[in-house]
């Protein structure tokens, strides 16, 4: 059986400290920003934020990640505070878990192994659990040998190749890629029947909502299909492609939710999801859905367009939504102030003008929550399905 450490399920929940660096590719901004990302996965997956560490580096440390010092604090705190996990903010390699283990002598989880365990709480279906297992298996492969440190000294008998240490670990070895053979063919069973599903569907429009985790994706397909789609002011609340059918005025079209997406995404989930993203690279518009109340909003979409090329969706039409408008808020600056003017100061309204007067971005701004704009947004919609559907090109006149 394989050694696997987990986030405790008791009654009290697990408290942590989140660990990052600030290099010259990510500086104090985009580190703070990437941090307090991390301590809102760590709130979805149950655990308490303590407190956040930073070391400023030209590079990760290779053997710990941070400097001896700076690691010797966080052993400090975490002795005197009774942590119980600490998290890190880039995915580590097997030697650094290693080694952070021994030096903190507490749970280490990555920000891979983290969101890995959110999906995997949050995964209902049989094909969810499977994609989230094999996604899981393909992270702990490489990470076997800090599994059995325990044994590393043991030695076999006369003959033998190695310690008791070594055979486990290629036991499990075995098991493991056993496990991921099985559950590959799995999801190409599920696979296949999930595109006769599609199949049946080719006559109708497909639309897609996608966008980064937590815009409202779901919020809204509850608005425009009349549906129960699971919402909820966390990361990744969906996990599962949800596809509904929806009429506008006699005017069917299929209207699919998909997970959102994040930085750092782990390699081994956009692998293992890469078929339930099929209902975005066969969606014939994507609905791309951005908090415009978030402070770097337009990083979040860049981490969203990047993520589409990858899955080669990139060259799909787009319609922009940009959602919240409710909580937008900005500094208004001064009269006797003559600094330049920052993203902070920049008001809703002239949000609206800059995008709107972008003749390759049609978009519109709402709030899914308040309700705001609503009517306009299933206009829009049905005007864009009814183009599609009549053969034209999306986007052509319906909006300009």
């Amino acid at each position: 059986m394989i050694e696997k450490k987990s986030i405790s399920t008791a009654v009290e929940p697990d408290t942590a400290v989140l660990i990052g660096v600030t290099t010259e590719k990510q500086n104090e901004r985009l580190s703070k920003e990437y941090l307090d990302e991390l301590a809102f996965l760590a709130e979805t997956a149950g655990i308490i934020s303590k407190k956040v560490f930073t070391q400023k580096l030209e590079y990760p440390v290779t053997q710990t990640y941070v400097g001896s010092g700076k690691l010797q604090e966080i052993k400090s705190y975490i002795d005197e505070n009774e942590i119980s996990i600490a998290i890190f903010d880039d995915e580590l390699s097997p030697a650094q878990i290693r080694n952070l283990e021994k030096a903190l002598n507490i749970l280490i989880l990555d920000r891979t192994s983290l969101i890995l365990e959110i999906f995997a709480m949050r995964a209902h279906t049989a094909y969810a659990k499977t994609q989230v297992e094999l996604a899981r298996y393909r992270y702990m492969l490489p990470r076997l040998t800090r599994l059995w440190t325990h044994l590393e000294r043991q030695r076999g008998g006369t003959g033998t190749r190695g310690g008791s240490g070594e055979r486990q670990i290629e036991s499990d070895r075995r098991i493991i890629l056993n496990r991921i053979s099985l559950l590959k063919e799995q999801l190409k069973k599920i696979d296949r029947q999930m595109a006769v599903q599609r199949s049946n569907r080719d006559g109708m429009v497909r639309l897609a909502l996608v966008g980064y985790t937590n815009v409202g994706k779901s919020t809204i397909m509850n608005l425009l299909s009349k549906s129960e789609v699971f919402a909820e002011n966390k990361l990744f609340a969906t996990l599962d492609t949800t596809v509904r059918k929806v009429v506008f005025d006699n005017l069917p079209f299929l209207l699919s939710d998909t997970v959102g997406f994040i930085r750092k995404l782990p390699t081994q989930l956009v692998e293992s999801f890469k078929s339930t993203l099929d209902e975005v690279r066969e969606a014939d518009v994507l609905i791309h859905v951005v908090d415009i109340s978030h402070p770097n909003f337009e990083d979040q979409m860049n981490v969203v367009k990047q993520t589409l090329a990858d899955i080669k969706a990139g060259d799909k039409p787009i319609y922009l939504i940009f959602n919240k408008i409710d909580a937008y808020a900005y500094e208004e600056k001064a009269a006797d102030d003559l600094t330049p003017k920052t993203e902070k100061n920049i008001s809703l309204e002239e949000y609206m003008n800059s995008w709107m007067a972008n003749k390759n971005a049609p978009c519109i701004f709402i709030s899914a929550r308040e309700k705001i704009n609503i009517a306009k947004l299933r206009n829009d919609i049905y005007k864009m399905v009814a183009e599609v559907q009549s053969g034209k090109y999306p986007f052509d006149n319906f909006l300009w």
